[in-house]
C-alpha cells in the first residue's frame, strides 16, 4: 500500500512537471541585446496572457519587453496605436506628451511640421485639412510622416480616397526616394539592407509597425474621418474625400536632453507643458518654429538633425552588442526573442 501511494505521488509530480514544461515551452523568452539597457543579458519569459512576441492571430496582444525599463518585465500590448497613451498623435491632431498631458497642435493644412528633431533623428508630419467658411482656422489631420536617420529617408503616407473601404490598403511607402511595395498580408515585412529600419504589417491592410534600431518604435494605423465624426465636430467633410489620415504612437529610445519638435520637446527633462490644464481642448502654437519646407527636410527654426550624427552612431553600433544566443530580424528598444 505504501509503495502504491509513493508511486502515485511520483506520477502526479512527474505529470505536474511535464505540464509546467509544456506551458513554458509555449512562451517566448525575450532579452535586450545592447549594453546600455538595464535589462542587458537578462532572459525574461512572456506572461501567459500574451506568450508570443509575434502571434499568428492579428487580434492577439503581443509580448513586449521595454529595454529602457529598470524593472525588466515583459508586458502585453496591442499592435495598433493607443491614442490615449504617451507619445501618441491621433484625431485632429491630439497629442499625448511624454508627461502624459494631452494637447492639440493644429498647424496648417498642406504644410509640414517637425514632430521630433534630435541630432540623429528627424520625424516630420504633413498635415491635410480644410477650413469651412465659418471657421477662423483649419481642421487638420496627419496624412504622412517623413523619417530622417543618418543619410536615409523613409516616408509613409495615407493615400487620398473619396470613400473608405476596409478591404483596400491606404498606405504608401518610400525609402530614399524609391517607392516600396510591402505585400498586403499580415506580418509581411520589409527591412533595409543595413537592418537599421524594419517595417512590418500588423494587419493585412492599413496598419504597420516601424522599428528604427535603438532609436524608435512606431505604431501606425490609417483611418478615415467618418460622417459621424464630421457631424459631431462640424468638420463639413465633402463627399469626394474621406480625409484618410494616420493614427500614430511613438516609443523613443535615447533621445537627448535637447530634443525638439511639437512632440519631441515634451521629452526634455525640464519641460514645462504650456497646455492649460482643465481646458477641453488645450491648444499649443509654434507653427513658425516647427514648419519645414518639405516632408523630408530638417530646416525648421529649432531643428537639430544632423545626418552625420546618425552615420557616426551606425559605425559604433556593433560595439553596443554583447555575445548572446539570441536572434532577431531587427533590434530596437524592445526585447528580441531568445532561441535555445
Amino acid at each position: 500500500m505504501g509503495i502504491s501511494i509513493r508511486n502515485s505521488l511520483v506520477y502526479v509530480l512527474l505529470l505536474f512537471a511535464f505540464c509546467e514544461m509544456q506551458i513554458i515551452a509555449g512562451k517566448d523568452t525575450l532579452t535586450c541585446p545592447f549594453r546600455r539597457s538595464p535589462c542587458f543579458g537578462k532572459k525574461v519569459q512572456c506572461p501567459s496572457q500574451c506568450p508570443l512576441q509575434s502571434p499568428s492571430d492579428p487580434k492577439a496582444k503581443v509580448c513586449n519587453l521595454d529595454c529602457d525599463s529598470p524593472t525588466c518585465e515583459t508586458k502585453c500590448k496591442t499592435r495598433k496605436p493607443n491614442c490615449n497613451g504617451r507619445g501618441s498623435a491621433c484625431l485632429d491632431p491630439r497629442f499625448v506628451g511624454a508627461d502624459g498631458i494631452v494637447f492639440y497642435f493644429h498647424g496648417r493644412r498642406n504644410e509640414n511640421f517637425a514632430l521630433v528633431s534630435d541630432a540623429n533623428l528627424q520625424i516630420n508630419a504633413r498635415f491635410i485639412g480644410l477650413r469651412p467658411a465659418t471657421r477662423t482656422r483649419d481642421y487638420t489631420w496627419i496624412q504622412a510622416l517623413g523619417i530622417l536617420y543618418g543619410s536615409h529617408q523613409f516616408t509613409i503616407e495615407a493615400t487620398p480616397s473619396p470613400t473608405w473601404d476596409d478591404e483596400i490598403d491606404h498606405l504608401k511607402f518610400s525609402h530614399n526616394g524609391n517607392e516600396l511595395v510591402i505585400p498586403d498580408s499580415f506580418l509581411s515585412t520589409w527591412q533595409c539592407p543595413e537592418n537599421k529600419l524594419r517595417i512590418e504589417r500588423t494587419s493585412s491592410k492599413n496598419s504597420v509597425s516601424i522599428t528604427l534600431q535603438e532609436v524608435a518604435d512606431i505604431s501606425i494605423n490609417v483611418v478615415p474621418v467618418t460622417k459621424e465624426d464630421s457631424r459631431i465636430h462640424n468638420y463639413q467633410i465633402p463627399d469626394d474625400d474621406c480625409f484618410a489620415h494616420l493614427e500614430v504612437q511613438f516609443k523613443f529610445h535615447g533621445l537627448s536632453n535637447k530634443v525638439e519638435g511639437v512632440l519631441g520637446k515634451t521629452y526634455q527633462p525640464d519641460f514645462q507643458n504650456p497646455a492649460k490644464l482643465g481646458v477641453a481642448m488645450p491648444v499649443v502654437g509654434g507653427e513658425d518654429r516647427y514648419r519645414t519646407t518639405s516632408l523630408v527636410s530638417a530646416d525648421c527654426g529649432v531643428c537639430l538633425f544632423d545626418a552625420r550624427e546618425g552615420s557616426e552612431k551606425k559605425m559604433n553600433s556593433e560595439s553596443e552588442y554583447g555575445v548572446l544566443d539570441c536572434t532577431g530580424a531587427a533590434n530596437s528598444g524592445n526585447g528580441i526573442v531568445c532561441r535555445r
